[in-house]
């Protein structure tokens, strides 16, 4: 039974790589559950590998969970041996683990063993470089604002608003339109303190010119 030695990294973190061992007989779904738990990620999202050329452009698609509409276009892991999709002996896949919230991942052969280990349980893990970067998980206990809790719960009024970055311009304009009638208000407020003080201080006065009148 031959061994293929896959060397994975994901494309946007070059110095994070896992080196997985994995009989020839074995379905991706093996190798997708083999990766995470690498990585530390839930296995059970929708993802998918592609034969790919060495450009890591993308053709078949084999898939794990796929959606309804994509079900009939495509075959899927669990039914995959990997031994069907390998021609080439540095054949490569483009990975893309779950599609809701992606990674993207390459995936080279780089060595064909010959024949198992009969000490070692497959898939096994060969290297382990890197720690995986952390996913942020939507109200999940990794979604922390880093700027701590009180940040958060100030714009909490913004979440009531249904509010969507795309209302920043409006949501500028209205914090803008609300300072310049503050200014104004207090404008007129001075106005009214400098006149009222005005005619406090003249009141009771009396022209000396009426005064000699009498």
């Amino acid at each position: 039974m031959a061994i293929y030695k896959f060397k994975i990294t994901f494309e946007d973190f070059d110095d994070v790589v896992r080196e997985i061992d994995i009989k020839s007989n074995q379905t991706f779904e093996d190798l997708h559950k083999a990766i995470h738990k690498s990585t530390g990620y839930n296995a059970e999202k929708p993802s998918s590998f592609y034969v790919s050329t060495d450009n890591w452009l993308k053709g078949d698609e084999i898939a794990y969970l796929p959606s309804e509409r994509k079900k009939d276009r495509v075959v899927l892991m669990e039914n995959s041996k990997l031994s069907g999709f390998i021609e080439d002996p540095h054949q490569k896949f483009y990975y893309i683990y779950n599609f809701d919230r992606p990674y993207d991942f390459h995936v080279e052969l780089i060595k064909i063993i010959l024949d198992a280990d009969p000490h070692i349980e497959y898939p096994f893990l060969a290297k382990s470089t890197g720690e995986a970067p952390k996913i942020m998980e939507q109200n999940g206990p990794q979604a922390v604002d880093p700027r701590g809790a009180a940040a958060s719960s100030e714009f909490d009024f913004l979440n009531e608003m249904n509010f969507v970055p795309e209302d920043t311009d409006e949501l500028e304009a209205m914090g803008e339109m609300g300072i310049n009638e503050q200014e104004r208000d207090e404008d007129d407020e001075s106005e009214d303190d400098e006149f009222g003080d005005e005619f406090s201080e003249n009141e009771g006065y009396e022209d000396d010119s009426q005064k000699d009148d009498y």
